[in-house]
């Protein structure tokens, strides 16, 4: 007994057209809100903001914790009578002298690490002995080889820099895959040449890194040091401004300078730097945002 097979016949099924699919609804708008970054870190600065003012109240002891209303009346005040812009204007002055300073040396010492191993061993031994060495420690010795002036300031801020950075950078190169090495070598690179084109390159999420590292450490190292030895040839940055506040007992501008502190510091890491990991790593596919 043999099966019969029925054949079916062929046809062609016609399909909707794309645009009468269905559109997907749209997100919630609360759900959009909280997708923005930046909207985000607004909610905790005003939670903060908010949780600020109900503990100077409770307490109700302006010299001790004014509240956030009264630091930003005093900040806004020293915006609009020019004390905080020209203060700021000096400290980040002094500050860009010094960093840019530190990362010429680092880039120098990370260069000589990667080309020879007399250059790798003073690296090691330099990086061993003062990366652990507060920069802020160094001050006394700064104001006695140095004087009382910017020089002082830039010793300070080059150590704070020059550390992090070398060995960010020079962890970086390690890092770097031997293909891009050989590619390198192939085309006859050698030297300064090689470091530039194909380590920095390669290297650059670790430089950035550094960069950050390096940056938060002068920073906080020039502000202490400025507190410490105040102003040089008649003029003082936020760090002056908050140590003579603090002596004349006006706590809301001690608040309102080392709020200015930390907006600079909000701003570099929030504009600056992310806007150069933008434009680089990120958009190489370097580094996932």
């Amino acid at each position: 007994m043999s099966d019969t097979l029925t054949i079916r016949p062929e046809y062609e099924r016609e399909l909707e057209p794309f645009t009468a699919a269905p559109v997907e609804r749209a997100l919630p708008w609360h759900t959009r809100v909280l997708q923005q970054g930046w909207l985000r870190k607004l909610f905790i600065l005003i939670a903060l903001a908010i949780v600020w003012e109900v503990i100077a109240r409770v307490q109700d002891n302006d010299l001790l914790l004014p509240t956030f209303g009264a630091t930003a009346r005093a900040f806004f005040d020293g915006i609009l009578n020019g004390e905080l812009p020209g203060k700021a204007a000096v400290s980040l002055t002094v500050l860009l002298q010094g960093y840019l300073a530190g990362i010429v040396l680092a880039f120098v010492l990370t260069t000589l690490a990667v080309s020879t191993r007399i250059g790798r061993d003073l690296l090691d031994t330099l990086t061993a002995m003062f990366n652990p060495l507060p920069a802020i420690a160094l001050l006394p010795l700064a104001l006695l080889w140095f004087g009382l002036g910017k020089g002082s300031l830039i010793f300070v801020l080059i150590h704070s820099v020059l550390w992090p950075l070398a060995l960010n950078t020079y962890a970086g190169f390690r890092g770097v895959p031997e293909t891009l090495r050989m590619a390198g070598r192939n085309y006859g690179l050698r030297g300064l040449r090689y470091v530039v084109l194909i380590l920095v390159p390669a290297a650059l999420p670790a430089i950035l890194s550094g960069l950050k590292i390096g940056w938060a450490f002068a920073w906080r190292t020039l502000i202490a040091a400025e507190l410490v030895f105040g102003a040089s040839s008649g003029k003082g940055g936020l760090g002056w401004y908050i140590f003579q506040n603090r002596n004349e007992l006006y706590t809301d501008r001690v608040f309102a300078g080392l709020a200015t502190v930390i907006l600079i510091g909000l701003a570099v890491e929030g504009i600056v730097f992310a806007s150069l990991e933008r434009l680089t790593v990120r958009r190489w596919g370097m580094q996932n945002g």
